[in-house]
């Protein structure tokens, strides 16, 4: 499935996208590390993009409450 990506502003992660209807999250980081997390509201996608610190906030809010499959 293919999930169109932003880029952000952020030390640690390159690109983001979301698919609403799936709600799955994707998240590129700065290591070329491509994942996929399931189950995400779309307001955890909306304050990801929101938050100062998108790192900080994927670390502390997405990557231990949604389970995830690294792509590629």
């Amino acid at each position: 499935m293919f999930i169109k990506r932003s880029p952000v502003k952020s030390s640690a992660i390159s690109s983001i996208g979301y698919n609403a209807d799936k709600k799955i999250l994707e998240i590129e980081y700065i290591s070329g590390d491509v994942y996929d997390y399931f189950k995400v509201p779309e307001h955890i996608f909306n304050e990801l993009m929101q938050a100062e610190s998108k790192g900080t906030f994927a670390n502390t809010r997405i990557k231990e409450h949604y389970e995830s499959e690294k792509k590629g």
